[in-house]
């Protein structure tokens, strides 16, 4: 299955629909919007199939979207090529966050149709440092300061590991309990 390529853009909102079909708020693909220049975004990372940007409205700073470049609605619909390109950005972002911002690991996260915001599949990587006050599902979200999401997106972009050059480390952190210490 080929992903679709980007909408033109009077087709780059849809509909939220009730269970009778009746539209109840429009909702605007920002993502295509960004990709195509209309909206401005702090970029971190690009490339053919993927992008990544800061998140407007962080949990915390340093939030990024990586999101395919094709169009694609949801995760169900993502066509098998890009998953490695999707996932591979993920793990680089990942990274970067932990050399960057000094984070401790990352929360990784990605709402499919319920609590999708953007008709456009995007993968949430949060900065995470133990005790920093995230519980459950109920995000805060911040702001940035003026100038301040460009000074994070340049930092996180430099701390961007090469992927052929360096593949991720995977460190097994022993004896902790999951459901305890996340």
């Amino acid at each position: 299955m080929m992903p679709t390529p980007l909408p033109a853009p009077d087709q780059r909102r849809r509909s939220v629909r009730a269970r009778n079909g009746t539209s109840l708020v429009p909702v605007s693909d920002v993502i295509c919007q960004i990709l195509t220049g209309e909206l401005d975004a702090a970029v971190v990372a690009r490339d053919e199939q993927v992008i990544a940007f800061l998140d407007h409205r962080p949990v915390f700073k340093g939030h990024v979207l990586v999101a395919p470049t094709p169009h694609v609605d949801t995760l169900l619909a993502l066509p098998g090529e890009l998953m490695v390109p999707l996932l591979t950005m993920t793990q680089r972002i990942a990274a970067a966050l932990v050399a960057a911002l000094g984070a401790q690991g990352t929360f990784v996260a990605v709402n499919n149709v319920v609590s999708q915001s953007i008709p456009h599949l995007h993968v949430h990587v949060v900065p995470r440092t133990k005790g920093d006050g995230l519980r459950g599902f109920f995000w805060p979200r911040t702001h940035y300061a003026a100038g301040e999401i460009e000074r994070y997106a340049k930092q996180i972009s430099e701390a961007l590991p090469d992927a052929s050059q360096h593949p991720a480390q995977i460190t097994r952190m022993e004896g902790l309990d999951p459901g305890r210490d996340s």
